[in-house]
């Protein structure tokens, strides 16, 4: 948003815009594989008026064997624009969790040069909570034009990383909880060793989010990064399971005044499921 400095805006905020003829609002609810939720058909019988359906699966590069990695960019502008998300649109991204799918979507428009985009704080939960209003059925959308314009900067790829972690040029903060971070847990997705690239710090998400679902404020935010052993005037590149987590971190530094952190988009997925790529346990 061109008049907002903050990546997310508030309940009472969309709520006072629900009606701007510029402002498009995106649900990119998505849920782990194996969970008994289908975002698609939720996203049929409740959502916020006038918002379209996001799906990261779908959108998303499907010559990968990784999980939802960005579509090339002629793609996503062809989908996005079937959406009626285009040029000169303020974009509002939610979702059904509170904050998780929305700061990837949120990232992914921001990857591809859109920068009039932000979350809504706390999601459809939140937005529900309050008793705001919903509607029902399938999203109508006019198309429109939309440029994309790939923001190579803030995208790191596996041989990137190879670099950063031999070189330490950028920190790396990993968003997985902390048992799969230090290797105690196993990872959801069969196939992967466990534990984190080396010099990686950890910070879950939910050290990110307060209570009531919403990002912590930029007050809160800065102690967690400091105790992780984050320098937070140095470059950062953002990791997690599978993309999605990592972007959340992301978020949080453009909370902090930070707009431009990179997100390695293979993530554990990918440095995990190789045999090429330097893996330590323990704690950072």
């Amino acid at each position: 948003m061109t008049t907002v400095a903050d990546p997310l805006v508030s309940t009472a905020w969309l709520a006072e815009h629900l009606e701007a003829p510029d402002v498009r609002i995106v649900d990119a609810s998505w849920f782990m594989p194996g969970t008994p939720r289908d975002p698609k058909a939720e996203f049929l019988l409740a959502h916020i008026p006038g918002a379209v359906f996001f799906d990261i699966d779908e959108i998303a590069d499907e010559t990968s064997d990784l999980p939802h990695m960005l579509p090339s960019a002629i793609k996503f502008a062809s989908r996005v624009r079937k959406l009626g998300l285009g040029d000169g649109s303020r974009i509002v991204v939610y979702d059904s969790l509170g904050i998780l799918p929305a700061a990837r979507v949120w990232w992914t428009f921001r990857a591809m040069g859109h920068e009039d985009v932000v979350v809504l704080d706390g999601g459809l939960p939140k937005w529900i909570a309050e008793g705001r209003p919903v509607e029902d059925g399938p999203a109508l959308a006019q198309e429109r034009h939309f440029t994309p314009r790939l923001q190579a900067d803030i995208i790191r790829s596996v041989e990137q990383m190879k670099t950063v972690v031999e070189t330490g040029r950028e920190q790396i903060i990993d968003a997985r909880p902390a048992g799969r971070f230090t290797g105690e847990t196993p990872e959801p997705r069969a196939g992967l060793r466990g534990g984190h690239m080396p010099g990686a710090r950890n910070i879950p998400l939910a050290a990110m989010i307060a209570p009531d679902g919403t990002l912590l404020s930029a007050e809160k935010l800065a102690p967690v990064f400091e105790a992780a052993g984050v320098d937070l005037a140095r470059p950062i590149v953002s990791t997690c399971g599978s993309g999605i987590t990592a972007s959340v971190v992301a978020l949080a530094l453009a909370r902090l005044g930070r707009p431009r952190t990179a997100v390695y988009d293979g993530s554990w997925t990918e440095w995990g499921g190789r045999d090429d790529t330097a893996v330590v346990t323990g704690e950072a």
